[in-house]
């Protein structure tokens, strides 16, 4: 750091830490000195921060990770700005260990940041965001849907009508059949399902055009039950495999690792965190009920957690083993390979 000697600096020529407490339409700013002293603090609108900043010797700006931020983090961003985003959850934490604060608020980011203390959040680049943002999408259009096929399904029961046998209730025999019903109930319900419908055939459709020229999806739809969707939801939500030095990494950003309660010489595990990335974990837990239909190691693991301890713990550990085997097939850019079966029988 550049010194000035013969004179005092001024507040704004020293190097400045800003810590950034966002909302959806405004912003609490507090600014502070390498010497850990507030120069500024002020409550300004979201689109006046780049000028409020302008005046000070800036080093690095930090706020907490929220919706609220993405269009702030990409404007300071592209100005040049050193920009940290925190992890919320660790950053309270911090701050009620390191400077004895209750609250997390823009001062107390600003001062993590000049201690360099700010647990950071992942911010993903501006393709995989896309990415992440559009297979998310197609999960809630696919969840909506569902629901209006359990209301469909209640309907049914209420008026004591047992779909036909011979085909699914909601293919394209079943639909017609619905609408013979003339019921206004489920009439309503499939007036409302079948734009979701076209949407989600619209992006499945994408999707599978993008999975076709990605090879990191290659890879990992050479892992028996992930699918080119999965293939997609799991490399938006990993991001750089290289974040995860390990595969256990990856699973406890999963949430899908047994949570840990230590006292003196005593351990207990109970269940799992369920922190981090409830997307990936969700498409594990299902990519698992797939892969099970399949004759692998992991399958065979399952049933033997099962006989011990139920299927549902045995279904997420199963889960957490096919996550492991995507980091491997990420890390190593090679084809899914079972070693179970290299031994002679």
């Amino acid at each position: 750091m550049r010194r000035v000697y013969g004179r005092r600096r001024s507040a704004h020529a020293m190097s400045a830490f800003v810590g950034l407490d966002v909302h959806s339409d405004h912003t609490f700013a507090t600014v502070i000195n390498e010497d850990g002293k507030i120069v500024c603090k002020k409550r300004i609108m979201n689109d006046q921060v780049l000028s409020f900043l302008k005046p000070f010797n800036v080093e690095k700006v930090g706020f907490e990770a929220s919706t609220s931020i993405a269009p702030l983090y990409r404007a300071l961003s592209k100005e040049g700005y050193r920009v940290q985003v925190s992890h919320p959850k660790k950053t309270r934490y911090i701050a009620e260990a390191r400077i004895k604060c209750d609250r997390v608020d823009s001062k107390a980011i600003a001062e993590l940041v000049r201690l360099d203390a700010l647990p950071l959040s992942y911010v993903p680049p501006e393709e995989i965001a896309k990415l992440r943002e559009k297979v998310r999408r197609r999960a809630f259009l696919v969840r909506e849907r569902s629901k209006l096929m359990a209301k469909v399904k209640s309907v049914l029961a209420y008026e004591g009508i047992r779909p036909p046998k011979e085909h699914g209730t909601f293919t394209k025999m079943g639909i017609a059949w619905l609408r013979s019903l003339n019921l206004e109930p489920i009439d309503c319900y499939l007036r409302v399902m079948d734009p979701l419908s076209e949407e989600i055939g619209k992006l499945s459709l994408e999707l599978k055009h993008m999975a076709e020229g990605d090879e990191d999806v290659k890879l990992l739809m050479t892992i028996p039950g992930i699918g080119y969707y999965t293939a997609l939801l799991v490399k938006a939500e990993v991001g750089d495999v290289r974040r995860f030095s390990t595969g256990e990494q990856l699973c406890s950003y999963a949430g899908i690792v047994p949570s840990t309660h230590a006292s003196g010489n005593i351990t207990r595990h109970g269940g799992i965190t369920r922190e981090g990335s409830r997307w990936l974990r969700w498409a594990m837990v299902e990519a698992a009920l797939t892969h099970l239909k399949y004759d692998t190691s992991i399958t065979r693991a399952y049933h033997r957690i099962a006989e011990r301890r139920g299927k549902q713990i045995a279904q997420v550990a199963a889960a957490r083993k096919l996550l492991m085997c995507c980091w491997s097939v990420l890390k190593n850019k090679q084809p899914y390979h079972d070693q179970a079966f290299d031994a002679p029988r």
